[in-house]
């Protein structure tokens, strides 16, 4: 909103030029989410505390989180207000990509809102059925898919192209293909956040990481000379997803605020549905998909921990970690939980420099 009152005012002062550059308002992006996740954190979880939605423990986790028990959770109202805040104030309120990710991260949202406010408030432990959670994702990834093709002016092609990481040239797959693989990364994508954030802190710390590494794969992607140089598919118009990505990372960064151990407040299902599906939408739109599994490995980790542990019980009547996630498998082992979560985000942070240097590694 901001870049469309005050640019026009560079006609008569050039201080005011400055809001054109995208790399400027991202910056100002992070410290605005950053700042009004602040103001406003203590107020919400008082709110939610008075409300007495809180977190609801596993019998059979860890014994040190029996005292987490009534921690108010659904705290992913506050990185939804300071991350849509903020890209609506910094964000070219003009750019089709902008609007497709702050949709696509509102509907998972709201998806994860209806599975809190069912469990939490209406009472009903399971909260809405795994078939209708995955039912209104996968609506919610085709619809997405549905505004990004129609933008596309090769929507109308059988077939798409997918990029690998490493690879200069990208492959042509079916176009049918292509949406159901695009629509698996973001159901995906959304849920392995979901698995993920079961200590203080780990999601939002990892998820801030990948927020980082969009905002440059965004930008890079977008730019027609460094894309150009680094011989990646350009997107054009895409450098503005830079902007609420940089809102995302300070929103993360404001709510770990809150949330580091010992927590004050939980994302729920309400904020960590919201930042998969987000970061699965952003992937599809900077023709990244594959490489998002890089990115968010952790998230992928944790996810197949589960896949796993599942599957082993079922066939063999036997399980081969202690508890899934894998986060619970290390805390059984012995590992404090403050250094599971700093262990998991440097990994995190190692992941996220491979991904970019796949960039320059082809």
């Amino acid at each position: 909103m901001l870049y469309h009152l005050l640019h026009p005012l560079a006609a008569h002062h050039q201080f005011f030029n400055l809001i054109r550059y995208v790399t400027v308002r991202a910056v100002w992006a992070a410290l605005t989410a950053f700042l009004l996740t602040l103001a406003v954190g203590k107020t919400l979880i008082a709110y939610l505390t008075h409300l007495k939605v809180g977190q609801s423990i596993r019998a059979d986790g860890p014994q040190t989180h029996h005292k987490k028990s009534g921690t108010p959770t659904m705290g992913g109202l506050l990185i939804a207000l300071a991350f849509l805040g903020s890209s609506l104030l910094w964000a070219r309120l003009d750019n089709r990509y902008v609007w497709l990710g702050l949709g696509a991260f509102a509907w998972f949202g709201v998806v994860g809102f209806l599975d809190d406010y069912t469990k939490l408030v209406l009472k009903n432990s399971k909260g809405i059925s795994a078939r209708a959670k995955v039912t209104l994702q996968v609506l919610g990834a085709a619809l997405v898919l549905s505004f990004y093709c129609s933008t596309q002016p090769d929507a109308p092609s059988p077939l798409a192209l997918l990029n690998l990481p490493f690879l200069k040239t990208p492959l042509d797959v079916p176009l049918w293909i292509y949406l159901c693989f695009a629509v698996v990364v973001m159901v995906g994508s959304s849920n392995a956040v979901n698995l993920t954030d079961g200590l203080d802190g780990l999601a939002i710390g990892t998820s801030a990481f990948v927020a980082l590494a969009f905002i440059i794969i965004t930008y890079l992607v977008g730019h027609p000379r460094l894309s150009s140089y680094l011989l990646i598919p350009h997107v054009p118009d895409l450098s503005e997803m830079a902007v609420p990505c940089s809102a995302l990372l300070g929103a993360c960064l404001g709510f770990l605020w809150f949330n580091a151990h010992p927590a004050q407040v939980f994302m729920g299902d309400t904020g960590s549905l919201a930042l998969g599906g987000y970061f699965g939408a952003v992937a599809v739109m900077s023709k990244q998909e594959v490489l998002l599994a890089l990115v968010g490995m952790v998230f992928v980790i944790e996810a197949v921990s589960v896949i796993l542990q599942v599957g082993s019980f079922k066939m063999r009547g036997k399980r081969i970690f202690a508890m899934a996630p894998l986060h619970h498998h290390f805390e059984l082992q012995g590992v404090p939980e403050s250094k599971v979560i700093v262990r998991f985000w440097i990994v995190a942070a190692l992941f996220m420099l491979a991904a970019i240097s796949t960039f320059k590694l082809r």
